[in-house]
């Protein structure tokens, strides 16, 4: 990875990261992950409250806490795409993420289509962390035997 260093306007100085295509890869893996829970989990919960009436009965869920999960997942995005809390914002989704298959393992659901789903979302989450961020790579290295 090249780094280079450069003045700004205001006379201090900045590293310019010149993205790899691992980091781009990245990216592209966090941002589906941020586009999926902002669209399919939020807008629904916070704009179309009676279209999941029946489906949240099943699970056991009162209408009622819809904008409070909400909430929550708005935060863990936020603090997810800010790369200072980008860490903090993937362990609040993976607890929620947690609720999340705990909820589905309790009332019976399938195994691929739904209680494994929170899986699916959480290494598209960690697995876009982890190429875009280089000390997280650091912290969890993928280490290859050498013959």
């Amino acid at each position: 990875m090249q780094q280079a260093t450069s003045a700004n306007a205001t006379g201090g100085w900045r590293r310019q990261m010149k993205a790899t295509p691992m980091v781009l890869t990245g990216r592209v893996l966090s941002i589906l992950f941020v586009l999926f829970i902002l669209i399919a989990s939020v807008t629904p919960k916070l704009f179309f409250p009676d279209a999941n009436d029946a489906y949240l009965a099943q699970l056991g869920w009162a209408k009622q806490y819809m904008p409070l999960i909400a909430a929550i997942e708005i935060i863990g995005v936020v603090l997810y795409v800010i790369p200072r809390t980008s860490l903090l914002g993937a362990v609040w989704m993976t607890g929620l993420l947690g609720g999340a298959i705990a909820t589905q393992l309790r009332v019976d659901n399938p195994l691929f289509s739904h209680l494994l789903f929170g899986v699916y979302l959480g290494l598209f989450m960690w697995g876009g962390l982890w190429l875009r961020d280089p000390q997280l790579r650091a912290l969890f290295p993928i280490r290859r035997n050498k013959p």
